[in-house]
């Protein structure tokens, strides 16, 4: 008897289901998060309320009336506290993540210089210059030092950071800031602060000091980082809210640094008056809630808290607020 080769087929699956049975499914239920709340408003799941330690100085500098601007940074290798109780082996500009805010005005010439005390190389991208990369933007090796000028030429919020290869790394390791250029016509008056939007993507050092994190190379690959902030910490600013008072204007300089994450920033209980995107000399919105920063883009918000309390300023992605990005302004007479 000739059997046909469907049922030859048939036959050998039944046989093979028969040998080999499958795995039991997993009965274990995935970990689900807490639904007790952080705090009565947080908005992150961060908790408000006393800080272990002083935040980072979100003050934006004054600006200055020079029109050349001298500007020396140097490069190192240091342990930064990114949350409260967590330490960082960075990689930084002035020993500080993010690094010191700079400030200029449409027109100044910046005269600067990079000094690298680290031992890789590393190098200077400002996204409020316009110069050709291959001659500024260079590698500096270890020990030695980088000079050159540019003319900021656009008014905005820039990013500036580290553009060594793999430039992932050296963003995610904490070399970038922010640099406000200023028009020629200054803004209006207003209470002045820098928020730098970034991540972490951690793991335990080797040798023998476990209690120091470093980088997980294929976390930032796989966009997972473990800590979202601003201004390099987890939730300072929740723990420790920025004062303000309250129906006066503010003006926040909103900087992402990443390396992969856009900030969808928001103030609860607020409504921006003006927005000015990226590189906008004049608002580019009014009235809005949310307002998208790309990773390696900026922008200035201005607004007025309606009445005294505690507003949450967050990045509407909740998942990211949930490790970090969160903090509370607290209006105040």
């Amino acid at each position: 008897m000739i059997r046909s080769p469907i049922v030859v087929l048939l036959s050998g699956a039944l046989l093979a289901c028969g040998r080999e049975r499958p795995a039991p499914a997993s009965t274990k239920a995935p970990p689900q998060p807490s639904t007790a709340p952080a705090a009565d408003v947080s908005h992150g799941e961060a908790a408000i309320g006393s800080a272990d330690t002083a935040p980072v100085d979100p003050r934006a500098p004054a600006p200055i009336a020079a029109t050349l601007r001298r500007v020396r940074i140097e490069i190192l290798h240091a342990k930064v506290t990114i949350a409260q109780g967590v330490t960082y082996d960075a990689w930084t500009f002035d020993g500080r993540v993010p690094g010191p805010p700079l400030r200029v005005t449409v027109g100044d010439t910046v005269d600067f210089t990079l000094v690298n005390r680290a031992p890789v190389p590393h190098s200077m991208d400002f996204h409020a210059a316009e110069i050709a990369p291959d001659r500024a933007y260079i590698n500096v090796l270890p020990g030695d030092s980088l000079h050159y000028r540019f003319i900021a030429r656009v008014a905005g919020a820039f990013l500036y950071h580290c553009g060594t290869a793999p430039v992932a790394m050296h963003i995610a390791n904490g070399m970038y800031g922010a640099i406000i250029v200023d028009p020629t016509r200054r803004r209006t008056p207003a209470r002045e602060f820098v928020l730098v939007q970034s991540e972490f993507y951690t793991q335990k050092a080797g040798g023998a000091d476990t209690s120091v994190l470093t980088l997980d190379w294929q976390k930032l690959l796989g966009q997972a980082p473990d800590y979202v902030t601003f201004n390099g910490r987890s939730a300072q600013y929740a723990t420790a809210p920025i004062l303000v008072p309250p129906r006066q204007p503010i003006r926040l300089y909103v900087v992402n640094a990443g390396p992969n994450r856009i900030s969808a920033f928001h103030v609860v209980g607020a409504i921006f008056d003006h927005v000015y995107l990226d590189a906008s000399a004049t608002p580019s919105l009014s009235g809005v809630q949310t307002v998208a920063v790309p990773v390696g883009g900026g922008a200035i918000f201005d607004v007025r808290l309606a009445e005294p309390g505690a507003y949450p300023f967050v990045t509407h992605a909740f998942a990211d607020a949930t490790k970090g990005a969160v903090g509370v302004l607290r209006a105040k007479e």
